[in-house]
């Protein structure tokens, strides 16, 4: 892997040159122009609610989020910066039917489940994580928003998890001159400075630009664990016409790290053991051997044609590599210490590469047709992902470690015998077909979509190839009837179809499919009100979990269903969102609960903000039970809070962020009966500084 390139130098560059087209694009106006009023009204909270009055990408349509026959949640950048999100899995906490991180505090990566199953990661419409642990985890900075589409969802992205999709959106360059600098300091000696410059390049505005970069060097709840990062995101847009605008996005992304993850056994987490509990910040690992380093670069392409008022086309294509090394050595998973602490660790080293190539090309109309009004998407995906892994050894060492006094340094680590292990491939293509219609106070969403997948193994020696073809067909329909009064009752039904990478017992696995009926109700008032109520039940097959084949999986179906709400109101300058999820998330095969998944959970934000620039919060996160593999064990369930304290003077912003207010220890989840468990997130603290110009 390469070297990691000086993270100062590349920011210092990155800063100053934000600030040069900066000082540029002011230099080459004959006015100046006035910088953008930072407001300290009310108003801000205004995009709890607003957000549904907007269209979501993630529909591929630009009809409102209120208007759509299924459940879709936004969260806007002013509330991740509110709440103090440092990654993509803390924005998520306040969101309805979306269980985030479900795995506890881990720098791998951001962990979520939505009506109990898995998701998929997209990022401004194309899918960005194939595999695991060879990417770097993308920097909440770098977005504008997040979208949650719930449910499958295959037929506007081919593939996707059941759960549904989660997509980012990343920052692009705005029309008015704008930016700010921002500082951050807090727990585990974390230290972050970032900036962020957009606006245009010359008098017309035909050309925008914006610089987007962050430095981070931190520690972490886990002892001689860092979460160090480097980010540098510039992009450009050109509008050579009134019709025609030409987005270009790079993203550069850096991460020195190690694996929070140190798998501690059930008998002194979960379980009782004579010298009572482990430490939550104990590391198995060896400080001067583990790492968990990954580079991501990403090119993205974005082509916004019309064509004439009614129809205009739509590109989004990107190329992305990345890589990831790991080296890591925890407790040995199913490992039970003796009365002392002593136990086995597990020794596991991997180099993992991706190489993608995707697009996203449609047809978008929007057109009257005798009393209906059409919002319509033709459109073809492509997606191309190569995924291999190098220098891969996993081997038990049975030099006793003891998870109550850590010793480090016992360990031969130096020329492991390591293989290479078999690449994965996937090919797929599909055509679809959106269209949402509307007959007065009635909407009709459907669509349409046929998929044609390659899966290949690419073995290594004599082992042949194996490789998979799936055709699938998928489709979406809804229903609503939007009243006057702002209530709006739907019913809509959505199948998903996803390739799964890997063998079993030589086979390729089966792609896992499934369906989903919905019936909910949606509110938004003029000002004030907004409520979001959905009763969903989804039927999955052949997901692929954790068992006793050599390969080490199986295909087994599941059942969820369940109902979620969310509400958001204003009163004046108070603020309120509320939502909790009630569900029935089961294994077919044994009737028992699904792995890592709370069935019952919500939360509740709150948020005052004086005239004088004031502005308090508070929040509250309850998350009831989790059980393991054939649902023992039972972690208990957790309610933790977490606040917020800003204040806002002229272009400066001030605030402070606690999250787990009450610095509760608890474990977030365990694999099975005597096996291995984590914790989830300590308290911690941060304070931010912005200077906006």
């Amino acid at each position: 892997m390469k070297k990691m390139s000086p993270k100062p130098c590349l920011l210092a560059v990155a800063v100053a040159s934000a600030l040069s087209m900066n000082a540029l694009a002011q230099s080459s106006s004959e006015e100046v122009k006035t910088l953008k009023t930072v407001k300290v009204t009310a108003d801000a909270v205004d995009s709890a609610l607003v957000n549904m009055e907007k269209p979501a990408a993630t529909t591929k349509l630009k009809v409102p989020v209120h208007e759509m026959p299924s459940s879709i949640a936004v969260i806007e950048e002013e509330f991740i910066r509110e709440t103090g999100a440092k990654n993509i899995q803390d924005a998520l906490l306040y969101s309805s039917g979306v269980y985030a991180g479900r795995y506890g505090f881990d720098t791998r990566g951001d962990w979520a489940s939505v009506r109990g199953l898995n998701i998929s990661a997209y990022q401004d419409g194309l899918r960005s994580i194939y595999g695991f642990y060879n990417s770097a985890r993308t920097e909440i900075y770098s977005l504008e928003r997040i979208e949650v589409l719930k449910g499958p969802s295959s037929v506007l992205y081919g593939q996707s998890e059941l759960g549904g999709i989660i997509n980012t959106i990343s920052k692009r360059p705005k029309e008015e001159q704008q930016g700010e600098i921002w500082a951050q300091a807090g727990s585990y000696d974390r230290a972050q400075i970032a900036a962020d410059v957009t606006g245009p390049l010359d008098e017309e505005g035909k050309w925008l630009y914006r610089v987007v970069a962050l430095q981070r060097d931190s520690g972490t709840q886990v002892d001689y664990v860092n979460d160090d990062a480097l980010l540098i995101a510039p992009s450009l847009t050109w509008r050579p016409s009134e019709d025609t605008e030409i987005t270009l996005l790079l993203n550069h992304q850096e991460s020195d790290s190690k694996v929070s993850s140190q798998f501690l056994p059930s008998k002194g987490t979960i379980d009782p053991a004579p010298l009572g509990q482990i430490d939550p910040t104990t590391f198995a690992g060896e400080p001067g051997w583990d790492r968990y380093d990954t580079d991501r670069d990403d090119a993205t392409l974005i082509i916004n044609q019309s064509i004439n008022e009614q129809w205009g086309v739509a590109l989004t294509a990107r190329q992305s590599q990345s890589l990831g090394e790991t080296r890591e050595i925890y407790t040995q998973v199913g490992a039970i210490p003796t009365d002392t602490g002593n136990m086995p660790r597990t020794v596991h080293m991997a180099d993992r590469e991706t190489d993608i190539d995707s697009f996203d090309l449609r047809l978008e109309g929007d057109f009257n047709l005798g009393i209906t009004h059409h919002r319509l998407a033709f459109g073809v995906d492509y997606q191309n992902a190569m995924w291999e892994e190098r220098n891969y050894h996993s081997s038990v060492n049975t030099t006793p470690f003891n998870v109550y006094n850590p010793v480090y340094g016992t360990l031969a680590l130096d020329n492991l015998p390591t293989t290479d292990r078999p690449d994965n491939a996937i090919d797929q293509t599909g055509i679809y077909l959106i269209d949402h219609i509307e007959i007065g106070k009635v909407v009709l969403s459907a669509a349409l979509r046929r998929d044609d997948s390659e899966s290949t193994v690419l073995n290594i020696g004599t082992t042949p190839d194996y490789v998979r073809k799936d055709e699938e067909t998928t489709k979406h329909i809804g229903l609503m009837y939007k009243f006057d009064n702002g209530i709006s009752p739907y019913i809509s039904y959505s199948d998903a179809f996803a390739p799964n990478l890997g063998t079993n017992n030589g086979l390729g696995l089966a792609p896992t499919i499934g369906e989903q009926k919905e019936v909910g109700v949606k509110y938004l008032s003029p000002s004030d009100l907004s409520l979001a109520f959905a009763l969903f039940d989804i039927e999955q097959e052949r997901r692929i979990v954790q068992g006793l084949t050599p390969e080490g999986v199986r295909q087994v179906g599941a059942v969820t269903d369940g109902w979620e709400i969310e509400i958001k109101k204003i009163w004046g300058q108070f603020e309120l969102l509320a939502n909790y999820a009630d569900m029935s998330a089961i294994e077919d095969s044994t009737n028992k609960r699904l792995s890592s998944i709370a069935e019952k959970f919500g939360s509740v934000w709150g948020r005052y903000q004086l005239e004088n620039g004031l502005k308090f919060a508070l929040g509250a996160r309850h998350t009831g039970t989790v059980t393991g593999a054939n649902g023992t064990p039972e972690v208990d369930a957790v309610t933790l809070y977490d606040a917020m304290v800003g204040y806002t003077f002229g272009q400066w912003d001030f605030s402070l962020n606690a999250k787990n207010l009450a610095d509760k220890t608890y474990v977030s989840w365990c694999r099975s009966l005597n096996n291995d468990c984590g914790y989830g997130d300590l308290r911690s603290v941060v304070g931010d500084v912005r200077y906006h110009f």
